[in-house]
């Protein structure tokens, strides 16, 4: 993000896994002073992703918040400097290289277990842990460690 992410455009920031923002980056769902409600997720992401308390102050006055206190409550991931589709990329290539299938897997078992019991959420993780360890991508990578070389997955 990169300046202002208000009602909708903020609704859609928080459904992506991970936001970056630059230091001019502002989020806000202001619609209670038009005396409505957030609808596109905002009642309900907000508070899982920055806690009942602060959501509750936002959505509740309708502030803005600026990057550094959206990345200090966790709103944003990353700051980041310079052009932000750059920095976008960069941060992108993290995650390259890994199997799909398990970057897949790994979101799905910690999407599903946040609103499981501790008990119910280690089951999700070891239904697709499990999963894991008998895809294609699972042996390559296992095959590939002990021969001491850079895995080759194709995403099966």
């Amino acid at each position: 993000m990169n300046g202002y992410a208000l009602g909708g455009g903020c609704e859609l920031a928080m459904a992506c896994t991970f936001r970056l923002g630059t230091a001019a980056a502002k989020f806000g769902l202001p619609e209670v002073k038009l005396a409505l409600v957030p609808g596109y997720g905002g009642t309900q992401r907000l508070p899982r992703l920055v806690g009942l308390a602060a959501a509750l102050e936002m959505l509740m006055t309708g502030r803005t918040v600026a990057a550094e206190e959206a990345l200090r409550i966790g709103l944003l991931h990353r700051i980041v400097e310079g052009d932000p589709l750059d920095a976008a990329v960069q941060y992108a290539r993290a995650f390259s290289g890994h199997g799909l299938l398990a970057l897949r897997l790994v979101r799905d078992a910690a999407l599903r277990g946040a609103d499981a019991s501790l008990r119910e959420g280690l089951a999700i993780e070891a239904d697709l842990s499990t999963m894991s360890m008998r895809s294609e991508d699972g042996k390559e990578g296992a095959r590939a460690f002990l021969e001491k070389r850079r895995p080759r997955f194709q995403d099966k």
